[in-house]
């Protein structure tokens, strides 16, 4: 994967046409960003997140649609969303709205206080309802267009899940890219690295691309279309994470050209 900056913000007499194709609008991106940072929110840094939100969300329901099919039908139930985080950890992105949602009850495990007595359900979602849980309902449009850009319908359950899961996790990314902004970058703490029993531990890599996103540049008040990249390295992992990188690059520079 190559690391790309985000072009600069700047709109031509076709960017409405490019910026149609995304499910999850950038005017409700920017009111999720306002919910929780009062920066400002460049467009090419709505159209990233706008982007990644669809990709996250396109790789939670084609693994649900592949659940779903197994037993020959094109319309998902909540069991086929539980399927397609199963099979892929890399899509399980929003467990702030699985204490919320009847899909999840039972599936969180037991969560015990310091004397051993069980912590209620209630007590665990905590006095106030988070942000992204308390405005799901505004991404059932979105949603609904990428169901069916896949080739599928859902019960209502089921979209009130993706609502749910698609609006916790633009709340997190966008507090992640708020914080990007204020620290500078990302304060990363090391890396990882497989090692087979037996051989010896690879080199370090000289040139990390993500290490291109690290630290940032620009001025401290606007939420840039990188600072959502970098939040995206905080929020994903894996080949999920490098398409979603890729795709919102791709798209932003699409749209600047038009």
């Amino acid at each position: 994967m190559t690391t790309q900056n985000l072009p600069t913000e700047r709109s031509g007499p076709q960017t409405a046409s490019v910026v149609t194709d995304l499910p999850f609008k950038p005017q409700l991106v920017k009111a999720v960003f306002r919910d929780v940072t009062s920066l400002h929110i460049s467009r090419p840094a709505a159209w990233a997140a706008a982007s990644v939100t669809r990709t996250v969300l396109t790789e939670i329901i084609d693994g649900a649609r592949s659940a779903a099919a197994e037993e020959a039908r094109t319309r998902l139930i909540p069991k086929d969303l539980i399927s397609a985080i199963d099979r892929n950890v890399e899509v399980e992105v929003a467990s702030a709205w699985y204490l919320h949602s009847p899909t999840f009850h039972g599936l969180m495990g037991e969560v015990r206080n310091a004397d051993g007595a069980l912590v209620s359900l209630r007590e665990r979602r905590g006095a106030r309802t988070p942000s992204g849980v308390a405005g799901a309902h505004r991404f059932e449009a979105g949603v609904r267009r990428l169901l069916g850009s896949r080739g599928v319908r859902a019960v209502p359950a089921m979209v009130r899940d993706l609502d749910g899961i698609a609006s916790v996790f633009l709340t997190a990314l966008a507090r992640d890219a708020a914080k990007v902004v204020r620290e500078g970058g990302v304060k990363r703490f090391g890396t990882v690295s497989l090692v087979v029993p037996g051989e010896p531990a690879p080199a370090p890599l000289l040139k990390d691309p993500l290490l291109a996103l690290s630290t940032r540049r620009g001025d401290g008040r606007t939420v840039g279309g990188d600072d959502v990249l970098a939040a995206v390295t905080m929020q994903l992992f894996g080949d999920l994470r490098e398409r979603a990188i890729t795709e919102a690059a791709e798209m932003t520079r699409n749209t600047s050209a038009n």
